[in-house]
């Protein structure tokens, strides 16, 4: 018989069919035996393309984040480098948020997480942060940025207002659900604005420190 004119399996689409897997059942729906059946193979013809779970897991996070848009840094005086960054990262992560644990875990071996650190930490230094306050800038974002995309404030709430009769501040807490979006998108641009303008002052007293 001919040869197909297409491979079967290749890296791209097994990780597409990884990140679909997730998206809809979460992380501990992802096995190796599962993911040859959605792709309609033989488990072992995965370890062609990659040798562990953990590969593939890689493999999804880092094409998540290669959506996340780092060319601002260079281009923008860092406070708006820092937040069009951050809103185009919570962005990617919003859209995935069943692998955000995972991604929580660090940039590891990740390619496109390891470029994304090399531009926001290389951004801040280059705009007058030191070395150490750049390194700590950088994890202070991912941790507002992975904690707003782990889960929703507003979805935490019962539709049910006879379940906060109890509580005299909570009349309107059943609603909060409906607002999802808004509370949720409301709560990271507060928190996003209030931390750019308090690493600006930060940043004012550095300067005016060096100057003496």
């Amino acid at each position: 018989m001919p040869r197909p004119s297409k491979a079967l399996l290749s890296r791209e689409r097994i990780v597409a069919t990884a990140a679909a897997l997730i998206d809809a059942e979460g992380l501990a729906a992802l096995s190796t035996r599962r993911l040859a059946t959605e792709l309609g193979v033989r488990g072992p013809s995965l370890y062609n393309h990659f040798a562990t779970k953990d590969e593939i897991l890689d493999a999804v996070a880092d094409m998540i984040i290669a959506e996340v848009d780092v060319s601002f840094f260079g281009t923008h005086d860092w406070r708006d480098a820092l937040r069009l960054w951050a809103l185009s990262y919570r962005a990617a992560l919003a859209a995935h948020p069943n692998i955000v644990p995972y991604l929580a875990q660090g940039p590891g071996r990740r390619p496109a997480s390891l470029r994304m650190a090399d531009a926001v930490y290389g951004g801040l230094v280059d705009a007058g942060w030191p070395p150490a306050r750049a390194t700590h800038i950088g994890a202070l974002m991912r941790y507002l940025v992975t904690g707003s995309a782990l889960g929703s404030f507003a979805k935490g709430f019962i539709e049910d207002p006879a379940l906060y009769d109890a509580h005299p501040h909570l009349g309107q807490a059943h609603r909060l659900a409906e607002h999802q979006r808004s509370v949720d998108e409301g709560a990271f641009t507060l928190g996003l604005d209030a931390l750019i303008d308090g690493l600006s002052r930060s940043f004012e007293k550095l300067a005016q420190a060096m100057d003496r």
